[in-house]
This record gives structure tokens, C-alpha cells and sequence, in this order.
């Protein structure tokens, strides 16, 4: 197998390294600026959605550390970034296992240098689409346990996938292979049926032949038969916000003066298995 440098196209952009550079990283090519600046220039504030994203992983990787699960399977985890998975879930249990998943080559080559040193943390390079693949990858059976409960984290992914690809399939294969008191944390692009989500959907589907805004209802279909925790699906900025930062209660349902219009793009919500 070639070094995962050798098999980059640099003249064809990467979602992951597109999300990377958004976020300020500095591991992206040309074409992965040039899709980046589209959103950064033409559609001014959509770069929101990346950070709002984000945060939001961080604190429901923190809540269910806290709920007391310490496995977790990052499904499209993108380039390293501040306030990995891994690490914020080892600052509450040191025995927590970690699983990077995603199809970029450059994350591979990336994750290796960074978890050299981590053996309770993995990278895999796999297709979403081929979870049989990844439940069975050799770094998967030794790290993840799956008769404990395990936390299988969609962060901005299933958006990625068209319908014909079978976004509930995915979700519902992990759902069966993971016991009772496992989490699923899932964030989505969320329509707002305005010109922010056309033109940003028209730019992915143009660019990589998918980016699938769906509805609240198609989001929350995602998750089957699973509890869904409360606040239930909200947009990230509103998803179980800080502890200095104004309440659920007090927030929920005032999203139009409390966040922007682009951040009302990208919602989550996490479930459990019963």
C-alpha cells in the first residue's frame, strides 16, 4: 500500500480539508481554499456553521464522558483540530478509547503523527458507506468493546450522504451493533428553506455531488427508534450551551435573536439506545 501522501489529488478539493481550513487549519491545498473562500467571500457568515459545529462536538463529547461511556467511534472525523474527541474525553476518564474514522488519506497521515504515542487512540482511513468494514477493521476490535456501551459520533457526515446512499442504513447498522446505554450524537445540516441553504447546497452538490440539507423531521428520522436527549434537536449554538452562557429553556425557541441565520444551518441532538 502507498504512503497516504502519495495517494492525494491535490487539484481536486477535500471536504475534510475544505472544513479544516475554514476552521483555520493549515493542512489544505489551492482547490480546498478555493471552496473554502466561496463560503468565506460570497456567502459571508456561513463560516459559522464550521464553528458552531465544532463547539458543539466538544460539549456533547464532554456530556457523554460524562454519562459515563468512554468508548467512542468518530464516523467522518476530518483533520485534527483543538479539543480533539480524544482528548476531551481522556480529561475525564484516562482509560477512554477513541476511534478516528474517515476516507481522506491526509487525516490518516495526519492522525498517525498525533496519536503516535496514544495507544487507546486510533485513526482508520474507511468509507462511511462501508460500516461492516469499519466495525470489523483490526484497530476497531481492539480498541472498542462492544458488549459495553459504546458512543458512535456523526459530526457534519450523514449531510454527506444522498438519500440513494442510505444515511439511515449507516446509522441503524451501528445502532445494532452496540448494547443498550450507547449513545448516538448526530449534527446535520438543517434546512432553513432560504437563499443561505440553496446556495449553500448548490455549491456542494456542484463541488463534491453531495451536501444534502434535510428538515428537522428528516434529521430526527436519522435516529430510528433511538431516545433522543434533551433538548432534543436544536441548532449547535443552542445544543446544551455552556455553563456561561444563558440556558436551554431560556434560549429555545428565541433562535432567531439569539443566533444568526447561518448558525440555525446546522443542528444536533444525541440519543440513547434503550
Amino acid at each position: 500500500m502507498s504512503e497516504p501522501s502519495a495517494q492525494v489529488d491535490q487539484s481536486k478539493p477535500s471536504i475534510a480539508r475544505v472544513y479544516d481550513y475554514l476552521l483555520g487549519g493549515k493542512d489544505n491545498y489551492a482547490a480546498d481554499r478555493a471552496v473554502g473562500d466561496y463560503f468565506i467571500n460570497d456567502l459571508p457568515g456561513s463560516v459559522s456553521i464550521a464553528f458552531a459545529n465544532r463547539q458543539a462536538l466538544i460539549r456533547a463529547v464532554g456530556e457523554i464522558s460524562a454519562m459515563g461511556v468512554r468508548q467512542f467511534v468518530d464516523l467522518g472525523s476530518g483533520l485534527p483540530t483543538a479539543d480533539n474527541v480524544h482528548q476531551v474525553a481522556e480529561r475525564y476518564s484516562a482509560d477512554a478509547h477513541v476511534v478516528y474514522v474517515d476516507n481522506d488519506p491526509i487525516v490518516l497521515a495526519h492522525g498517525r503523527a498525533l496519536l503516535a504515542t496514544d495507544a487507546a487512540t486510533t485513526v482508520i482511513q474507511a468509507d462511511l458507506r462501508d460500516p461492516e468494514g469499519i466495525r470489523n477493521h483490526p484497530e476497531v476490535q481492539r480498541l472498542i468493546d462492544f458488549e459495553k456501551p459504546v458512543a458512535v459520533i456523526f459530526s457534519a457526515i450523514l449531510h454527506h450522504l444522498n438519500n440513494d446512499e442510505g444515511p439511515d442504513e449507516v446509522v441503524r447498522y451501528w445502532v445494532d451493533q452496540v448494547p443498550s446505554g450507547s449513545l448516538f450524537y448526530i449534527s446535520h445540516f438543517r434546512s432553513g428553506h432560504n437563499e443561505e441553504t440553496r446556495s449553500a447546497e448548490e455549491k456542494l452538490q456542484a463541488t463534491f455531488g453531495r451536501g444534502r440539507w434535510r428538515n428537522d423531521e428528516e434529521i430526527l428520522s436519522l435516529f430510528g427508534d433511538l431516545d433522543v436527549l434533551a433538548p432534543g434537536l436544536v441548532p449547535c449554538s443552542l445544543w446544551r450551551p455552556s455553563a456561561d452562557a444563558p440556558d436551554d429553556t431560556s434560549r429555545i425557541g428565541e433562535e432567531s435573536r439569539e443566533i444568526s441565520v447561518w448558525e440555525e444551518l446546522i443542528a444536533a441532538a444525541l440519543a440513547r439506545k434503550p
